[in-house]
């Protein structure tokens, strides 16, 4: 399938579903979970047939009978597939008889997955009695047409991640804070800059496990390796439907990894502290409900800088928690990137002693400023961190700020995204910056007019590489603005004149009627 194949097809069963949400009694999150496992049930019968066929054709002959082996569940499993029972495919479930009662079979059929793997045990949905039996079938239907049948995985994958998306901006998460999924801008960015493509690769606040999702098409795309012969993935996450989402992305994708539900605030649970080549998070924002005298937070080996205590021993929000997490699970070579909020740039007191500490041990390598509207569910600005333990010594004392905010592309009127062409020219710009060739088309507009002759320079209003001495005499700063200037940018399309004539007739009109309404008052007899 080529790709506009693939975003039309997405469309299309995106469009085909939501319309039968809307002629139910169902809310965008109570149909979320059933509809994406029927996504996972789909998929699974794809791949099983796929991986059915290599199978037969590669495994041995039993020396004593002369007959090729029968294929075993560790067999599929190897292949990324699951062996589904016969009462689990989808194909008996979209052939079952209008007699027969589909939301018990589908119950059913999620039950037997659950019993051949134990991993995926209580996170499968069962709650498909609670929908209208013609509504079910329908929906069944709706991943049974042929370009649906015949699709492969990686087509699953993103029709997967686009209805994740799509609920997303639906607010279908709002009763897990809108927090199970990072906009794929974000995950890219953090994924190109990083490159994750080895080892132990750990997000202590996975929600529906993106950043794993993306690091595997990224494995795939530039190593030669099995995605999970190359890397392993661990995950934590608080909000158990969260969890569930990302161990139903995970296995959508074919990849092993371990999901813990638990609080990364008060537990360790993979022990991966020293560990990890790669860290990746977008946590929740500003949490302001930290216990300060949680014995494990005293203690906690992940704190080298110590807890950011107010003057009266709380904890005001969890930023430079997660900061100092991030850092502690990198090995000595490791590299991390995450999502934070944009007052943590400039945040006083015992954050600002946290961030000069981390800006002196030379790991912070690049800090880009994202503008507003990225997110589904919320339209605030945030900034994007990146640590480096194995940075090359002319870079120790050095870190790369970009001011990312004026670039963009609009999705609509309350979404922006950043457009192939600018994720690649800001990539190359981290590329560049460490002395590697950039991967770059040779026809991107966006970088090459900012970088005429190719090679690095800082650019105004766009990128500058500071010294940490710099830093220091923006009092350990790492606000980009402060350090690459502004660019004014007018529309010369714009009619401006126009709209301030608009704008002082507006005035004139409100003052009028402001005049209007006093005298009303002043003529009221007390």
């Amino acid at each position: 399938m080529t790709q506009q194949q693939i975003k039309n097809l997405e469309k299309e069963l995106w469009d085909a579903a939501d319309e039968l949400r809307g002629n139910s009694k169902l809310t965008a999150a109570e149909y979320k979970d059933p509809l994406l496992g029927l996504v996972l049930l789909r998929f699974a019968q794809n791949r099983y047939e796929d991986v059915k066929i290599i199978l037969a054709n590669s495994l041995a002959i039993n020396p004593r009978t002369g007959k090729q082996l029968e294929p075993t569940k560790n067999d599929y499993a190897g292949a990324g597939a699951i062996l589904l029972p016969e009462k689990a495919k989808y194909e008996y479930l979209v052939s079952l008889p209008e007699t027969e009662n589909i939301s018990e079979a589908i119950n059913n059929a999620m039950k037997l997955i659950e019993a051949e793997y134990p991993d995926l045990a209580g996170i499968l949905p069962k709650s498909y009695q609670e929908f209208d039996e013609k509504l079910l079938r329908d929906l069944v239907r709706v991943f049974n047409k042929d370009a649906v049948r015949h699709a492969k995985g990686d087509v699953f994958g993103r029709i997967y991640e686009f209805f994740l998306m799509k609920f997303s901006m639906q607010g279908a998460g709002a009763q897990e804070g809108g927090e199970f999924f990072t906009p794929p801008s974000l995950v890219n960015l953090i994924v190109n800059f990083i490159q994750p493509n080895h080892g132990i690769i750990h997000d202590p606040a996975c929600g529906s496990g993106g950043m794993f999702v993306q690091t595997a098409h990224f494995v795939q795309d530039h190593e030669n390796k099995k995605v999970n012969e190359a890397i392993h993935v661990y995950g934590t996450e608080l909000k158990s439907n969260n969890a569930k989402l990302a161990k139903m992305n995970l296995a959508i994708h074919g990849i092993e990894g371990k999901i813990i539900e638990s609080n990364s605030f008060y537990t360790n649970p993979h022990n991966l502290t020293g560990k990890c080549d790669f860290v990746m998070a977008n946590p929740p924002f500003n949490v302001d409900k930290v216990d300060a005298k949680n014995k494990f937070l005293a203690e906690d080996e992940r704190l080298p800088f110590g807890a950011p205590l107010t003057g009266n021993g709380t904890v005001s929000n969890g930023n430079y928690l997660w900061m100092q997490y991030f850092y502690s699970y990198l090995n000595s070579t490791g590299r991390a990137g995450f999502v934070m909020a944009s007052s943590a740039t400039d945040a006083g007191n015992a954050e600002k002693r946290i961030r000069k500490e981390l800006i002196e041990t030379g790991a912070v390598e690049c800090i880009v400023s994202v503008g507003n509207n990225f997110f589904y569910t919320r339209s605030l600005p945030c900034h994007v961190w990146f640590y480096n333990k194995g940075k090359k010594k002319e870079n120790k004392n050095k870190i790369l700020m970009i001011d990312a905010r004026n670039t963009f592309r609009k999705v609509s009127t309350t979404i922006n995204d950043f457009s192939e062409e600018q994720l690649e020219g800001l990539t190359a710009i981290m590329q560049l910056f460490r002395g590697e060739k950039p991967e770059l088309s040779a026809n991107n507009t966006w970088f090459n007019e900012k970088f005429p002759t190719g090679k690095y320079e800082d650019v105004e209003g766009l990128c500058k590489i500071v010294d940490l001495k710099e830093v220091a005499l923006q009092d350990y700063s790492l606000t980009p603005g402060r350090y690459v200037g502004v660019v004014v940018n007018l529309d010369m399309d714009f009619d401006y004149q126009g709209r301030m004539i608009e704008i002082h007739d507006e005035l004139t009109t409100l003052s009028e009627e402001a005049n209007r309404l006093m005298q009303q008052i002043q003529s009221v007899q007390l």
